[in-house]
C-alpha cells in the first residue's frame, strides 16, 4: 500500500480548517495526526498560539512541515503511539484520515490515551449524493468532497452517521458534539444530517467507567 494514504489532499481543507479552530482553544497543546504538510498546525500556532506537533507518513510532506517551521515526526499510525506519553496534550486532531487507516478502532484508543479530547473529521459515505450514484449507476459514486475512483482512492473503509456512532459506543468513548458540515458550513442542528452532510465533525472524550467515577 501506498505510504502516501494520510496526506493524500482533502477538497475541503479551508472549510476543515475552519471549523476544527472553532473547537480549539487558545494556547493549547495539539498533536495533528495525520497532519500533510503542516498547514493547520501553522495556524494554530500563529493565530491561537498552541503548541503544536505533527504527525505524518509521507516524507515528502515532513520537509513541508520543517518548511513551515512546524515539528512533525515520521509516523504510521497503523504501528501504534507507543512513544508518546498517556495525556501528553490537550487536544489530538484526526481530520480525513481516519476512514484510511488499517485500524480505525485502535487509533482512536490511542488518540483518547495522549489526549484528553479528539476532533475527527470523517467524509459522510451515506450523503445523498452517493446513495444517487449507488442506485442509478450502480457504480462506486465520485463526488466533490470524494473525488477519487475505485482504483486510487486513499479511503479504505466507508462510514456513515451511524457507523461512526456505534463504534463509538463500542469503544466507550462519548461523543461530546456531533457536528455536520453541509455545503461548506458546520450546521449543529440540521434537517436528515446523515443525508445532507459531507463530512462529520466529532468531539470525543474518553467516557468516564463506574469505577473512575467512584474514585472521584
Amino acid at each position: 500500500m501506498s505510504k502516501k494514504r494520510y496526506c493524500m489532499p482533502d477538497p475541503q481543507a479551508a472549510i476543515t480548517d475552519e471549523v476544527l479552530m472553532q473547537h480549539i482553544e487558545r494556547e493549547s497543546r495539539v498533536i495533528d495526526l495525520g497532519c500533510g504538510n503542516g498547514r493547520l498546525l501553522e495556524k494554530l500556532r500563529d493565530e491561537h498560539g498552541c503548541s503544536v506537533q505533527g504527525v505524518e507518513l509521507d516524507l515528502s510532506e515532513i520537509y513541508a512541515c520543517i518548511g513551515r517551521g512546524v515539528p512533525a515526526i515520521l509516523m504510521d499510525l497503523d504501528q501504534g503511539l507507543a512513544t508518546i506519553p498517556d495525556d501528553a496534550f490537550d487536544l489530538a486532531v484526526l481530520s480525513q484520515t481516519l476512514q484510511q487507516v488499517r485500524h480505525p478502532a485502535a487509533v482512536l484508543s490511542e488518540m483518547l490515551r495522549i489526549s484528553r479530547r479528539a476532533l475527527v473529521v470523517v467524509p459522510n459515505f451515506a450523503h445523498w449524493k452517493i446513495r444517487q450514484q449507488v442506485l442509478l449507476s450502480g457504480r462506486t459514486p465520485v463526488t466533490q468532497s470524494l473525488p477519487y475512483s475505485w482504483y486510487n482512492t486513499p479511503n479504505l473503509h466507508f462510514l456513515s452517521m451511524a457507523d461512526f456512532r456505534e463504534l463509538a459506543e463500542q469503544l466507550n468513548v462519548r461523543i461530546v458534539h456531533e457536528i455536520p458540515i453541509i455545503a461548506g458550513r458546520s450546521r449543529r442542528r440540521a434537517w436528515l444530517p446523515n443525508v445532507r452532510a459531507e463530512s462529520l465533525l466529532y468531539v470525543l472524550e474518553r467516557a468516564v467507567s463506574r469505577n473512575d467515577a467512584a474514585s472521584v
